[in-house]
C-alpha cells in the first residue's frame, strides 16, 4: 500500500490511442491489465482518470487545416503543434474510458481538450493558448486540498500526454513518480528523448 499521500493519475486510457484506435499507440492495450489490476488491487488511496474529450472540429486535428496532414507540424498561438488524426470526439467509443477497467475505483475522471482552440495534453495545463498561457485544469488544488504530496503516473501516450502530465506535476510542487512500463508511446523513436526529460526533471522511473 503506497502512502495516504501519493495519488495515482491514469493518463487518457481510451480505445482510440490503442491498435484498431484513430491515434493508436503500438501496444497501447498491453498496458490495460497492469492499470486495472493497480486500481484493483487499491495500492493507491487516490485515484484520478484522464479523458481526452474533442470536439468534432478541434484545432488540434489535421481535418482543420487546409492542405496539411496529420503528424505534420504547424505554428498554432506563436508555438509549435502537431496535427492529429480526428480522434477521441465528445460521446465517440473511441473516447471512452477502456471498459475492461473498474473506474468506480477512480475520485475523479478528468476531461481535458474540450477547448476547440487550444489542445491539451497535461492533465495540470492546456497546450499554450490564444492570450500566451496554459490555463490550469484545477486537479493540482484538488491534490493539495487531499493532503496528496506524491503523484504516480501511467496511461497513454508515454512521449506527450503522460510525460507533460508528468513535467507539470513537478511544476506543481509534486514528488513525482512514472510507471514507465505501464505507458506506451505514439512514436518509440521518442523514447531516449522522454527519459532524459525524466531524468532532467528529476522523475523517477518507476
Amino acid at each position: 500500500m503506497h502512502r495516504n499521500d501519493t495519488a495515482l493519475l491514469v493518463i487518457d486510457l481510451q480505445p482510440d490511442f490503442m491498435p484498431g484506435g484513430a491515434l493508436p499507440c503500438a501496444e497501447g492495450d498491453a498496458i490495460v491489465p497492469g492499470i486495472a489490476a493497480l486500481l484493483a488491487a487499491r495500492r493507491y488511496a487516490t485515484v484520478v482518470a484522464t479523458q481526452d474529450w474533442h470536439p468534432a472540429d478541434h484545432a488540434s486535428f489535421a481535418s482543420r487545416h487546409a492542405g496539411h496532414s496529420p503528424f505534420e507540424t504547424i505554428e498554432l498561438h506563436g508555438h509549435p503543434q502537431t496535427l492529429w488524426p480526428d480522434h477521441c470526439v465528445q460521446g465517440s467509443t473511441g473516447a471512452a474510458l477502456h471498459p475492461q477497467v473498474d473506474w468506480n475505483r477512480a475520485d475523479l475522471i478528468l476531461r481535458k481538450g474540450s477547448n476547440r482552440q487550444v489542445d491539451s495534453y497535461s492533465a495540470f495545463r492546456e497546450n499554450v493558448g490564444p492570450d500566451g498561457g496554459r490555463p490550469a485544469t484545477g486537479l493540482a488544488g484538488w491534490l493539495r486540498e487531499r493532503g496528496i504530496a506524491e503523484v504516480h503516473v501511467c496511461g497513454l501516450a508515454r512521449d506527450y500526454c503522460v510525460l507533460w502530465s508528468a513535467q507539470d506535476a513537478v511544476e506543481a510542487g509534486f514528488r513525482v513518480g512514472f510507471h514507465w512500463d505501464l505507458t506506451r508511446p505514439v512514436d518509440a523513436g521518442n523514447d531516449a528523448a522522454t527519459r532524459q526529460a525524466l531524468a532532467a526533471a528529476g522523475i523517477a522511473v518507476l
